[in-house]
């Protein structure tokens, strides 16, 4: 399902968050923020498939090892419901096998952690980019964490 065009808090570009580590999310959502993005953040994997509005995000951004599935596991049930947004994988457990496995699993970017701030500010910029929405400042962003 598109986002919503219609609707006013989906004509930004929409990140969907989701890291266990309150501290990493945290982080990664204020770095972004301060550029401009609408953030929605995630404690669980099993937040984000429950949060319909999750469907409106234009980009995941999902750590690999959490406590309730794995972030391929997640981004199979979004796209099993119809999400077509990219996706960057974030994983303290990089390595060439997994970022195999990521990319067949349709994530566009794997990061390894600790993260570099601007690889991944990069990374969403180019998707971002490719999306062909540019954010609107002046617009307030709201956490959902």
């Amino acid at each position: 399902m598109p986002p919503n065009r219609g609707d006013p808090t989906q004509q930004r570009f929409t990140i969907l968050l989701s890291d266990d580590d309150h501290t990493v999310r945290r982080s990664i959502q204020l770095m972004l923020r301060s550029r401009g993005h609408h953030v929605r953040g995630y404690t669980s994997a099993s937040a984000v498939l429950a949060d319909p509005q999750a469907m409106r995000g234009d980009c995941l951004i999902v750590d690999y090892r959490m406590p309730d599935m794995d972030g391929l596991t997640l981004l199979a049930g979004l796209r099993h419901k119809g999400w077509q947004g990219s996706a960057i994988l974030i994983s303290a457990y990089h390595d060439r096998k997994l970022e195999q496995r990521a990319r067949r699993a349709g994530f566009d970017d794997v990061i390894a952690k600790p993260l570099l701030y601007r690889a991944l500010l990069e990374a969403v910029a180019r998707h971002q980019q490719d999306h062909g929405r540019a954010d609107r400042p002046d617009r307030a962003a709201s956490d959902n964490a």
